[in-house]
């Protein structure tokens, strides 16, 4: 199984929300990283049909998506930022009236139904209603309806948004259990969703993968090193104008600061090994979004 996305592009009133980006994805997970206002849900639409290109193209396994029509949407599951549902429906109501839009048959319907509501942990909340559910226990329904017809291409828009960090952690063990045998591809500006799970890394910026490969070859991509600074709190701001400082740390004698540096910022400096955080205030910078509107 292959997706390859070539020249791909879309324009809004003139604004390049995907800027030519040219792509090849198979089995395995695909974390699409960048902050919001990327163009990451503008490219996972157009991933999923419901928006065209403005121009270039998406096979899959050498055939256009969308003249492929109903037959790719058959192999694709979706759970967007935000999805719809009946507040009044049980989970297991909501799961069965989105499998006849699918067009699964009842007997079939409900075996896989009891199935996912397993796997997502949800079998004892199945007779709960929509509305009374945890937003943790919401994004597993969600999951559940975009695997209800078993996809082999599964595509995730910030799916832990909100979470709290016990759930981030529940969703991305699910994630990385759900992607055996399958093409996954989940987007988020949260260098934790996709740190320990993602067979691939992509970041995006302006509309454009300024990066693609593994964590380690992302981080092998960074000039510039990590390293540990004590200094002063009155002295804090200054480093802050001065140096990209990833991370601050108030201590009772002053502030360790972690600088990202070619060389070390100052005579006490202690090297720290490079993480994908590291990579993604370096890539993005730490005012990195602001200009943007929500594509």
């Amino acid at each position: 199984m292959e997706i390859k996305i070539r020249n791909l592009t879309k324009e809004f009133q003139g604004v390049k929300a995907v800027d030519d980006i040219t792509l090849e994805m198979q089995n395995g997970v695909y974390g699409l990283l960048g902050v919001n206002g990327a163009g990451k849900t503008t490219f996972m639409r157009m991933l999923c049909t419901l928006i065209e290109p403005s121009s270039g193209t998406i096979t899959y396994n050498g055939k256009d998506i969308f003249k492929l029509g109903g037959a790719y949407r058959k192999i694709l599951g979706y759970l967007p930022q935000e999805y719809g549902f009946y507040p009044e429906f049980s989970v297991e109501d909501y799961l069965g009236y989105i499998a006849s839009i699918k067009g699964i048959r009842p007997a079939a319907a409900k075996k896989r139904i009891s199935e996912l509501l397993h796997q997502v942990g949800l079998s004892k909340v199945k007779n709960k209603k929509m509305k009374k559910l945890s937003g943790g226990m919401k994004r597993r329904a969600g999951i559940a309806q975009a695997m209800l017809n078993d996809p082999k291409i599964l595509v995730l828009d910030e799916p832990t948004a909100g979470l709290d960090p016990n759930e981030r952690i529940r969703f991305r063990n699910l994630i990385s259990e759900l992607s055996r045998e399958r093409l996954v591809l989940l987007s988020t500006h949260i260098v934790s969703d996709i740190e320990y799970i993602a067979n691939e890394i992509l970041l995006m910026s302006h509309g454009k993968i300024s990066q693609a490969g593994t964590q380690e070859e992302i981080l092998a991509s960074v000039p510039i090193r990590a390293w540990s600074c004590f200094v002063k709190n009155q002295e804090v701001e200054k480093w802050q104008k001065s140096c990209q400082v990833s991370n601050v740390k108030t201590l009772p004698q002053g502030a360790e600061l972690r600088i990202l540096a070619e060389a070390p910022p100052c005579s006490t400096a202690r090297e720290e090994e490079l993480t994908l955080e590291d990579a993604f205030l370096y890539y993005f910078g730490s005012k990195a979004g602001e200009e943007y509107d929500t594509l």
